[in-house]
């Protein structure tokens, strides 16, 4: 953006350029993306943004606003590029060591905590233990940490790298954040022996994409294919979850777990197999199948 005369450059002015570099490189939802990029090198949000339009930008904040847009023209997704994206309660970093939080996520976080609510229900005040598996982010046990109280919370991942971001946004859960462990290594392999039979719930948004399946260059060229593909199949993970979890559960206790839509029928079978005695399946907020809920008890 060329500055005026006078030297200074004007957040409508950069606004209204953003938008219109992102609609000419063929950015879908170029004027939300152009906000939200704006809204992040200003500083100013919302309501806050309008009565800042007419004002000058500083020059650090416009470099930093060109270098966003260029990363966003090259393809990167919008929530690496503001390097931080809400999920329900929360604002976390992300950054490509992680997945996006998705709202299909927060479906599941959503029916993790009222699986927590049901377990508990006959003794409101005990502690419970919760599990979230491969947390990535750390969205999910965070979310949990944050929305209930007398929790114990462990967050698990394979990736070093992973847990460093979920730490980060650990530490800005402030008081809360004491109730979350932190452990690195395979699904359950990765908790302690003493968790084994007395897990109040379970829950993970694991890999479920299989190695053959197609994805959009945005998500298969930007987010972390270990996070994503589970192997040939795409139920690699679900199925060890589906099977594993049985012996870290207590009873009663449940499983919640994020699945492809094509897998639901599958994965359902498979939890009946294994004994639960309550099997569903739910929506996402487009009323696809989206969790398996699987209940101990």
């Amino acid at each position: 953006m060329t500055p005026g005369r006078d030297g200074t450059v004007l957040w409508r002015e950069l606004l209204a350029e953003t938008e219109r570099r992102l609609e000419g490189a063929g950015v879908v939802h170029a004027a939300v993306d152009a906000r939200r990029i704006v809204e992040q090198a200003s500083g100013r949000r919302g309501a806050d943004l309008a009565i800042a339009l007419d004002e000058p930008a500083r020059q650090r904040a416009v470099a930093h606003l060109d270098a966003m847009v260029e990363r966003r023209l090259a393809g990167e997704p919008l929530q690496y590029v503001l390097g931080e994206w809400s999920f329900r309660t929360l604002d976390l970093m992300v950054d490509a060591r992680v997945l996006i939080p998705r709202p299909e996520t927060e479906v599941v976080t959503g029916l993790a905590l009222a699986e927590l609510d049901r377990v508990r229900a006959p003794e409101p005040a005990r502690l419970a233990r919760v599990a979230d598996l491969g947390t990535g982010s750390g969205a999910i046990a965070l979310s949990v940490a944050a929305e209930r109280e007398r929790v114990e919370v462990w967050a698990t991942d394979i990736a070093a790298d992973a847990l460093m971001v979920a730490s980060a946004n650990l530490a800005g859960l402030g008081m809360r954040g004491r109730a979350v462990h932190l452990a690195e290594g395979p699904w359950f392999a990765a908790l302690p022996d003493e968790l084994r039979g007395a897990l109040d719930v379970v829950v993970s948004n694991p890999p479920y994409v299989a190695a053959t399946d197609e994805l959009p260059a945005e998500v298969a060229e930007w987010e972390p294919a270990r996070a994503l593909v589970s192997g040939p199949t795409g139920r690699e993970a679900l199925d060890h979850l589906v099977v594993t979890a049985v012996e870290w559960l207590a009873c009663p206790g449940a499983l919640v777990v994020e699945l492809a839509p094509d897998q639901a029928e599958g994965v359902e079978a498979l939890a009946r197999v294994q004994g639960y005695a309550e099997v569903s399946v739910e929506p996402d907020l487009t009323g696809r199948p989206r969790a398996l809920v699987a209940r101990l008890g």
